[in-house]
């Protein structure tokens, strides 16, 4: 496969890699702190970007990295200017460096490429963390900073962890390291304490709607009912955009609609639409929506008027199925029970239409069980 052909596996499908994009959303308060930082000589090391996935950590990662290389940059002066802005504009020889990933002072540490398996490895290996190792002793040829993204930090095997951490313990001069972590409780506690936190925030309805506006989406396809399954993230309202998500969560609904009792030829047609080497991206996205579903399901049994509706009718349905505290544990009991089986399913490579209509069938019981509570 040539190197064009290669996903990359810190891009979400459908949307524009984070080194490509100049603007950023939602975020000012944690690229508040790092500038503060900064421009008061308190520059960690070690930058630890947290918050859920798609919200725009990567983009800030990014920013950080041309900001901080500008410093011996034909742009250098400029950015000393505009200690309130993280901003490099995007005609300067710097940023198409970095986009083009040929800036020799910037290191990517993600899943690498497998040629015999012609797929992406499934951890971030100890080798990708040793390159990492060798890039900082390597002398910058200007004598200046360098930096190094880490996404996604919990993507690591334990060895590249371990080996991380001895870099964190002792870093060279003039190193900044970017991790960028959905879970940073997942991480070594040693790792996290050698790290600043930059907590990312989910991105407000506005702020969601210029950002999907800007990466080429029709205004009219932004509605109530995206902004709510997005809940706070561009990229999964990219991915939702891209594979018909709201669509298919109405779907979702309606077979909950029925609950208890579901149909079973409705159900297996869903399973099976999932199965199949073509129907990875449908298998993701059918997890994810089941897994915002039973969120949803426990937060109405705790409070269904903060809740709107998706889909038309869901509301109605939620509050039937999760009426009360008590009900709304036992979804959201369920729903840890079935996520880790997906993750088992993954882990073990199970049939993909077996995973989901065995996620069905035990909501579909889930709610027999509640009616008769």
């Amino acid at each position: 496969m040539s190197d064009s052909k290669i996903p990359e596996p810190d891009c979400l499908e459908g949307a524009t890699h984070p080194r490509h994009t100049a603007q950023i959303f939602g975020q000012d308060r944690a690229e508040h702190a790092f500038l503060d930082a900064y421009n008061t000589s308190r520059l960690h090391h070690g930058w630890l970007i947290t918050g859920a996935q798609g919200i725009g950590k990567a983009t800030l990662a990014w920013r950080i990295a041309r900001f901080l290389l500008a410093e011996t940059s034909e742009t250098s002066n400029e950015k000393r200017a505009l200690a309130k802005s993280l901003e490099t504009p995007p005609e300067t020889a710097l940023f198409r460096r970095i986009s083009a990933l040929s800036e020799p002072r910037l290191y990517l540490c993600r899943r690498p490429w497998d040629q015999k398996g012609e797929r992406l490895k499934k951890d971030i290996t100890v080798d990708e963390v040793r390159k990492l190792k060798g890039f900082f002793n390597l002398s910058a040829a200007d004598g200046g900073r360098r930096v190094a993204i880490v996404d996604s930090a919990d993507e690591m095997n334990i060895s590249a962890a371990n080996a991380l951490l001895k870099i964190l313990e002792e870093p060279p001069e003039k190193t900044t390291i970017l991790l960028i972590s959905h879970r940073p409780m997942s991480l070594l506690p040693t790792i996290r304490s050698r790290c600043r936190e930059l907590r990312c925030a989910p991105v407000g309805p506005d702020d969601l709607g210029r950002a999907l506006s800007l990466a080429g989406f029709d205004e009219g396809r932004i509605d109530a009912g995206l902004t709510t399954l997005a809940a706070g993230s561009i990229g999964e309202a990219i991915r939702l955009l891209a594979s018909d998500g709201v669509p298919l969560y109405g779907e979702l609904v309606a077979l909950l609609k029925s609950a208890p009792g579901m149909a079973r030829p409705a159900l297996l047609r869903m399973a099976e639409s999932c199965g199949g080497k073509n129907a990875t991206g449908r298998y993701d996205l059918v997890l994810g929506l089941l897994e915002r579903l039973l969120h949803r399901l426990a937060l109405a049994g705790i409070g269904a008027d903060r809740l709107s509706n998706a889909v038309s009718g869901e509301i109605e349905t939620l509050s039937r199925l999760s009426p009360d505290p008590a009900r709304a544990r036992i979804w959201a009991e369920l729903s840890q029970t079935l996520a880790a089986r997906s993750a088992h399913g993954r882990a073990v490579n199970l049939d993909p239409t077996s995973v989901i209509l065995d996620m069905l069938l035990k909501i579909d019981q889930t709610a027999a069980r509640q009616a008769t509570a």
